[in-house]
């Protein structure tokens, strides 16, 4: 069985493919991989440290006005094409997985010219637009909110609520475990802060003054991920502020969660972004969340994530802008006075997580095959 991958751009659309990749590896010995991508997107870093064969297409993105870039662009497209047939002819899969990116428009369009079955994975609950111009050319579309179906339009026969792949370690690893590897305590009531990689500056004001009440508090404990950019920042201003921090008494702040399953092991309340990966992540545990969008991103995508949630009652929003305004202190404060109303979240985030993802994706890649 050979199995042809792509996507890039971000860490959401790579993660999906290589944790497919790991169970395909996993549950199929004999199984050939190929990662296709671009020679200067975050795949070329992540996919050989994961010992995957990858090769690259060029291509870049359309820009959304009209100039003379979008007939620059309809060129080196058609160019990345051919070279994505010629590594298909190589190849030669029985299938091509693209999940999302627009790296996935000239090797899913080289499928359909050489007649090789494709599946589609859209993260967001709003569609991005390279799977939405896709989708009339692959066989099965896999999605990971069932809201996202309606923006396929005739396609939407096609359209399949899988969820998105979580690593096994996130699922199965327990409390105790997690506040072991971590070197906090089990048995408080743990807040979690994440704004993605790189931090996100406006959540990590916002987290200053509840920092403080944290520390007043010896039933709370705070695991806070300031992002590389900002972690000496928060941490000044944390000691102007006299409070201590770092792996010192209940607050632990990190530039970076590493240990991102022992985090998550851990914690009864998280404030993030809404990243559709994070998102599986905190669902598949079960975890009740205080969501703030990225205002910039594509389409406003994780709006529409964050409202999935918030409908379901598994989450909380908050918009960026409403940040400076204190509004995230009182939401946290309100909730963790509250925990028959955090228990009540929790449960429907779990209920929105869906643990079996992975598996059921390796089926439907595996059936595509057999077709």
């Amino acid at each position: 069985m050979r199995v042809l991958f792509s996507g890039g751009g971000t860490g959401g659309h790579i993660y999906p493919a290589l944790a497919v990749s790991g169970a395909l590896t996993k549950d199929y010995p004999g199984v050939e991989l190929l990662y296709v991508g671009t020679p200067y997107g975050l795949e070329s870093k992540l996919v050989p440290r994961e010992g995957i064969r990858f090769k690259t297409v060029n291509v870049s993105g359309l820009k959304r006005k009209l100039s003379l870039d979008t007939i620059v662009w309809a060129g080196q497209t058609t160019g990345a094409a051919a070279q994505a047939v010629k590594l298909l002819k190589e190849f030669r899969p029985d299938v091509v997985v693209g999940t999302g990116g627009y790296v996935c428009a000239p090797v899913i369009l080289a499928a359909a010219v050489l007649r090789v079955p494709s599946i589609l994975h859209e993260q967001n609950a709003f569609p991005g637009k390279t799977n939405r111009w896709l989708a009339p050319f692959a066989q099965k579309i896999l999605v990971n909110f069932a809201e996202s179906k309606q923006y396929f339009g005739r396609q939407r026969g096609k359209v399949i609520t899988t969820g998105l792949p979580v690593r096994r370690e996130i699922i199965d690893i327990s409390r105790k475990k997690g506040a072991e590897i971590l070197g906090v305590s089990p048995d408080r009531l743990t807040l979690m802060v994440v704004g993605g990689s790189q931090g996100a500056k406006s959540i990590n004001q916002a987290v200053l003054p509840l920092a403080a009440k944290v520390a007043a508090n010896p039933r709370l404990q705070l695991i806070w991920a300031t992002g590389e950019s900002q972690y000496d920042w928060v941490i000044e201003r944390l000691q102007q502020d006299g409070i201590k921090s770092g792996q010192v008494g209940n607050i632990t702040i990190k530039p970076y969660l590493h240990q991102v399953a022992a985090a998550l092991a851990t914690a009864d309340l998280i404030i993030s972004r809404a990243g559709a990966t994070f998102l599986a992540e905190i669902t598949a545990r079960g975890i009740a969340s205080i969501l703030v969008p990225y205002p910039y991103a594509t389409d406003n995508h994780q709006e529409y994530n964050a409202r999935s949630l918030v409908k379901k009652g598994a989450a909380l929003m908050v918009a960026d802008e409403e940040l400076s305004k204190g509004i995230l202190v009182d939401k946290v404060e309100d909730l963790l006075s509250k925990r028959k109303v955090l228990e009540t979240m929790s449960q429907s985030s779990q209920k929105c997580g869906k643990p079996e993802a992975l598996e059921q994706i390796v089926k439907e890649i595996v059936s595509c095959i057999s077709v």
